[in-house]
């Protein structure tokens, strides 16, 4: 996925929902920090995505822009409308956000996480596809072990799970 695609998605779900405020969580919030992201950050074709005031509306933009859709069929790419139940962000994620709005999007606007806290709700997944982004950030210098660290302290899970979590991102940055 490249950063024009992004914004494609954040203005065609502004049309579908009638809201201009979303949330962009997922492999693909990268772009809003880093629009020439590594390659290997962008492997995903789809952008997980809510209406920040309206959450309920993400089942709009699964119908209209979502897998399977037209959409996809015509551009090679789609959104995933999801909630904030989606991604466990840490404490404060929102004062470190990156807001992607301009022409591109015709004046709607996400927030895409930065990009340690992504790396966060991605480390709490735990999925191989998780591992291999963070290794491809840390590799690329985006990440560092020692900020992720002390956001997952910030994240809201059980002491076990972080405890467990912070000891997969040491194995996986060894």
């Amino acid at each position: 996925m490249r950063r024009h695609e992004l914004e494609h998605i954040i203005r065609a779900a502004a049309a579908i929902t009638d809201e201009t405020e979303f949330v962009c969580v997922g492999s693909q919030a990268v772009l809003g920090q880093y629009p020439n992201a590594p390659p290997a950050l962008l492997i995903s074709n789809e952008v997980d995505i809510y209406p920040e005031r309206s959450p309920e509306k993400a089942d709009l933009i699964d119908g209209a822009i979502g897998a399977g859709s037209l959409f996809e069929e015509q551009f090679g790419y789609y959104a995933d409308g999801v909630g904030p139940e989606t991604a466990q962000l840490p404490a404060g994620w929102r004062d470190r956000a990156v807001v992607v709005s301009g022409p591109n999007t015709h004046g709607a606007r996400a927030l895409c996480p930065e990009i340690h806290d992504l790396a966060v709700t991605k480390l709490l997944a735990g999925r191989d596809k998780d591992r291999d982004w963070i290794i491809a950030a840390a590799e690329a210098k985006l990440i560092r072990k020692d900020v992720m660290l002390r956001r997952l302290a910030m994240a809201a899970v059980d002491p076990e799970r972080g405890a467990a979590s912070a000891v997969r991102l040491e194995r996986w940055l060894a």
